[in-house]
């Protein structure tokens, strides 16, 4: 395969594979809600700081998603909105994470180009239900007309975009506390309600009630694994956050299918530090 030029965007028709130079991209023939469905595992780097061609740089340097954070990044609409069309470039999936009960930037960030959407803080099912509306069209949802952008970027007419949008476009529901992890199932049941994703520390924070925060204690990791088999049972997609590589394994082997790992800002400053430390003048 040819290698990507770092100013070409990448070929919507070719499959995510490494090229000489070390890039990748991803195909569009498969959205990224069959493949999540269909149990292939995707990692999702972080994108943190308002600086579009940093996703883009994610998506050439491997990952094979990327997702622009609303809630705790510093994103903004114009970041976000050349953020996800700079992915478009690396034939990168695109995914958002909007800020607590926000729906409406979940609407319009899916106009501007995401193809899934992370609600934080999901804890009964009638958010879950507002969520849902917001990122789904009738007759599922109450989603409003106008993606142009998101058109645009798909490489579609409107009325094709339509066609598939429903059945496209993923919905997460985060699952942080205790009321949420008990109704996780109501919560899966929801129409338009696509999976869920774990927060593992606030849901750690709020299992103890504020007591500490342990990713790997004994109710934070018995949560983790409820919430992966009751996904898996409903036939809905589970996402995690991971600390590490090995996180990454332990998520996929619990039966998740979405894991992310590796933030911007985290990987710009261990790259910077590997670098000086390499000069020893």
């Amino acid at each position: 395969m040819q290698a990507v030029s770092s100013l070409s965007p990448a070929d919507p028709a070719e499959t995510k594979a490494e090229t000489t130079q070390g890039e990748t991209r991803v195909s569009e023939t498969v959205s990224l809600a069959e493949k999540l469905k269909s149990g292939s595992p995707v990692v999702t780097g972080w994108s943190m700081l308002a600086v579009p061609i940093l996703a883009e740089l994610m998506g050439r340097g491997g990952y094979e998603a990327v997702t622009v954070d609303f809630q705790h990044g510093a994103h903004d609409i114009a970041s976000a909105r050349e953020a996800l069309a700079a992915m478009v470039l690396a034939g990168t999936y695109r995914l958002a994470r909007i800020p607590v009960g926000d729906n409406a930037t979940a609407s319009r960030l899916l106009d501007l180009g995401a193809q899934a959407v992370i609600a934080p803080m999901i804890n009964s099912v009638e958010e879950a239900k507002a969520f849902a509306a917001a990122t789904k069209y009738p007759p599922l949802g109450e989603r409003s007309w106008g993606p142009h952008r998101a058109a645009m970027l798909d490489g579609l007419p409107l009325e094709a975009y339509l066609e598939k949008a429903n059945r496209e476009t993923v919905s997460l529901a985060m699952i942080e506390t205790p009321q949420a992890v008990a109704a996780l199932d109501a919560i899966l049941a929801v129409p338009g309600i696509d999976g869920v994703f774990v927060g593992p520390s606030d849901l750690s924070l709020t299992l103890s009630a504020g007591a500490d925060m342990d990713r790997d204690g004994e109710k934070t990791t018995q949560a983790i694994r409820t919430i992966a088999d009751h996904a898996r049972a409903a036939g809905k997609i589970a996402g995690i956050f991971c600390m590490s590589p090995e996180k990454v394994m332990e998520a996929r082997d619990a039966g998740y299918t979405l894991m992310a790992y590796g933030a911007d800002m985290g990987l710009f400053h261990a790259a910077a530090s590997t670098a000086r430390k390499a000069c020893t003048v």
